[in-house]
């Protein structure tokens, strides 16, 4: 059971354990999607998983948990169950009809969350753009949600019902935010070319690793950082200079599992200062027990947007918040992930040439920030001299 102490709206988590996957990575999946949850507003009250290798086309999980799920759902008023993924009409339909609730997969509770947290006209264009192509192949479905919206998580539309009801209108409205979106890209392109040939770093990373909070600790800025998922929408560029050394800093959105392809196209300009930046400060939560699952993901997110071949650091950021547990020395088995100390780990991969440059601190406590700043320094200096060979600078570090 899964308890968050939150008066919103009671929801149920469901996830599949597909075949290759252990009943830990499962939890940690529906433990992300909780947090997911939380931050939506809802409160997680209970959550189901079942072993199928691949999901029932009709109702996600077999019959017989369904069942189970609706028993759950009549006697615990559950007003809304959240699937950890995407699913299609049908199945959301045949859900609703088996549970007698409001049904979510995890795409929807995603951009529900973007458009919490969208505060710029930008960002809320982008968000509305995603918004529409998530709903236009399931209009038939949602129809009678729309005509009688009310709000709640999952129905905070992008615009009035008149328009959700007519999918030739939708559409129309889908070409509108491209073509407003376009010209955004247009002008924030002509913003990165002003900026001159500053050496442009960026910070990457899964959510709520304490991207932001690094952004505020280098840049002395007070960019908006919390606890939750989605923090930072906008990409926010800062001037950062470590001794008299300059260079542009920007904190970008944070990547996730199963980040909804269209929210990745809606975002493009604002990915923009990725693939355009020289240097990226990869950001890793190393008090997260999927820590490694994490960097795989922002890898191939990375991949995605064609900036995988970039200079990159390793930040291990909260080693504040890092456990584990010792183990005896007369327990002859196998060490396990949690046994394995923050010395320990840095034996272990992280100690490959690939991960040559790695720094390990806290934002928080400001542990090993001098190293982390030399390291920075180190690596912008290498690009600024290429850049600009015959230049008199002189580097100089703090």
């Amino acid at each position: 059971m899964i308890e968050t102490g939150k008066k919103g709206e009671r929801a149920i988590l469901i996830g599949l354990i597909c075949q290759g996957q252990d009943e830990n990575q499962a939890r940690d999946y529906l433990a992300e999607l909780s947090f997911l949850a939380d931050t939506a507003g809802a409160e997680p009250v209970n959550s189901f998983t079942q072993r199928l290798p691949m999901p029932d086309p009709k109702t996600f999980v077999g019959s017989g948990k369904i069942e189970e799920i609706a028993g759950f759902v009549s006697e615990n008023k559950i007003s809304i169950a959240i699937f950890d993924d995407e699913l299609s009409a049908s199945q959301i339909r045949n859900i609703e009809n088996k549970l007698g609730c409001r049904v979510l997969d995890r795409t929807n509770l995603i951009l529900d969350i973007f458009a919490r947290r969208a505060r710029t006209s930008h960002a809320r264009t982008q968000v509305e753009l995603a918004q529409y192509q998530y709903l236009l192949p399931r209009l038939t479905r949602m129809w009678t949600h729309l005509e009688r919206q009310r709000g709640g998580i999952g129905l905070r539309g992008p615009g009035e019902t008149e328009i959700e009801t007519d999918r030739r209108i939708i559409k129309d409205r889908i070409s509108a935010l491209k073509e407003q979106l376009k010209k955004i890209d247009m002008q924030m392109a002509i913003q990165r070319k002003n900026r001159g040939k500053m050496v442009r770093v960026a910070l990457v990373g899964y959510t709520n690793v304490g991207k932001s909070t690094i952004m505020n600790l280098l840049s002395k800025s007070d960019l908006f950082a919390e606890n939750k998922l989605f923090a930072t929408l906008d990409a926010t560029v800062r001037k950062v200079v470590i001794g008299n050394l300059p260079f542009l800093l920007s904190d970008t959105v944070g990547f996730i599992r199963k980040l909804p392809h269209d929210l990745v196209e809606s975002f493009k300009s604002t990915l923009d200062e990725v693939r355009e930046s020289d240097l990226l400060l990869h950001v890793v939560d190393i008090s997260h027990p999927g820590f490694e699952e994490q960097i795989k993901v922002v890898d191939e997110t990375l991949r995605d947007l064609g900036s995988a071949d970039k200079p990159v650091i390793l930040v291990f950021n909260k080693i504040d918040a890092f456990t584990y547990v010792a183990k005896d020395e007369d327990d002859l088995t196998p060490a396990l992930r949690e046994n394995f100390s923050l010395d320990d780990l840095k034996k272990t991969w992280m100690a490959s040439d690939k991960y040559s440059k790695t720094i390990f601190f806290s934002a928080k406590t400001k542990a090993n920030l001098g190293s982390f700043r030399k390291l920075i320094y180190e690596e912008v200096k290498k690009i600024h001299v290429t850049r600009y060979p015959f230049n008199d600078f002189l580097y100089e570090e703090e």
